[in-house]
């Protein structure tokens, strides 16, 4: 009756080991919710009451903050999952997609279609092949955040032609 006695007694966890990745994503998350904190303290503020314009960033950089503490408890416990191995091809796409969103505000095409290009990349990446349909999707809601900010909220993003044709 060895057998049933030994299976009584108390498993002791697998030995955990501190996750050097998760370290790295710790800090850099720290390090991000410094330079937010350190970037809003530099904004002038130009209201004489309540909230100016470095609130939210300092919010963020608390929910960095907070990121960065449950990451390093996480990382030093090895509680993290296992990570999946890497395929390049979408974040290729995606930052193809982002190149062309930088290319083509900058040459002058405007925020339509630079954030279209950036949706129809974006979703290539995700495994999608409708690239015909992604793209009408695409040019209608960036058409109607366009007009949302441009007329609702009177903000302006970068006008190209087609913007100039609303």
């Amino acid at each position: 009756m060895t057998d049933g006695a030994s299976s009584d007694l108390p498993q002791r966890p697998a030995s955990r080991r501190i996750d050097p990745a998760g370290l790295v994503i710790a800090a850099a998350l720290a390090v991000l919710a410094a330079v937010l904190v350190w970037d809003a303290s530099t904004l002038s503020s130009t209201t004489m009451y309540g909230m100016g314009p470095e609130a939210m960033p300092i919010v963020v950089a608390i929910g960095l903050g907070i990121l960065a503490i449950a990451n390093l408890i996480d990382a030093l416990r090895g509680n993290l999952p296992p990570r999946e191995s890497a395929d390049p091809k979408p974040v290729l796409l995606i930052l193809g997609g982002l190149a062309l969103l930088i290319a083509i505000i900058g040459l002058g095409g405007g925020f339509i279609l630079a954030t279209s290009a950036l949706f129809v990349t974006t979703s290539a990446a995700f495994g999608r092949r409708a690239i015909l349909t992604d793209l009408v999707i695409a040019l209608v809601m960036t058409t109607l955040i366009y007009l949302a900010f441009d007329r609702l909220l009177t903000l302006s993003l970068p006008a190209g032609p087609l913007e100039r044709l609303l």
